[in-house]
């Protein structure tokens, strides 16, 4: 007697070796203590910025990018859609915070050495300017966003981009992310109210100028 498997039951045998081989994103380690850039970003704002909204933006990615898995399983194009909005904005978070930390170091700040500082004075006159331009484009960003220097492979130039919520800089501009600022307020909010452009001042002091040349060196191999 021929068995013939339900169509539920025929969609979890579908469902199954993708959703088994599907790789959970993880909250990223800091490579530093949570007090350690103090007094320019206070431990308390790293311990809430890391634990809780990075955490939070690494468990949604999960649990959309499972529902997105089982709705390409099913072939439910319209489920697919849907889930955009959520895998943009939880992608995109984990995305840009995995890049911040790294960005950030303490014993840092200053002013960057070698082929990004030359290229940083070739495209935008000097470094003064560079960081004068990047501060007021981040402090320009209505509402929560981010603030980049991105480097355009096309032209084989730097450009400083600002994007809204967490939208990620390659992802929504082409743009290869070099060094990232933070401007929603959960990341300077604790300390410096609502004042962005003290915050903005401030965090020139832990820019992990090291990372940011290592990333302008690869995107150019």
């Amino acid at each position: 007697m021929l068995c013939r498997l339900s169509t539920c039951a025929r969609t979890s045998l579908r469902l199954a070796p993708a959703l088994a081989s599907r790789q959970k994103h993880t909250l990223p380690d800091l490579p530093y203590d949570y007090g350690a850039l103090q007094p320019h970003i206070s431990a308390e704002i790293m311990q809430l910025h890391h634990s809780k909204h990075h955490a939070t933006y690494v468990n949604n990615l999960n649990v959309a990018e499972e529902k997105y898995a089982e709705a390409l399983a099913k072939g439910d194009v319209t489920a697919q859609v849907a889930l955009q909005p959520a895998l943009k904005f939880n992608g995109g978070g984990h995305i840009n915070h995995t890049i911040f930390w790294t960005n950030l170091s303490p014993n840092a700040g200053g002013e960057p050495q070698g082929d990004l500082l030359e290229a940083i004075k070739r495209d935008f006159g000097s470094f003064e300017k560079f960081k004068e331009k990047l501060t007021t484009g981040s402090v320009a960003v209505q509402g929560s966003g981010w603030g980049w220097l991105g480097y355009n492979k096309e032209s084989n130039r730097l450009q400083i981009a600002t994007c809204a919520n967490q939208d990620p800089l390659q992802g929504t501009t082409g743009l290869v992310p070099l060094l990232g600022i933070d401007v929603w307020e959960h990341a300077y909010y604790l300390q410096y109210k609502n004042v962005r452009p003290d915050y903005l001042k401030a965090i020139w002091n832990v820019i992990n100028w090291e990372n940011v040349a290592e990333r302008y060196r690869a995107c150019k191999k």
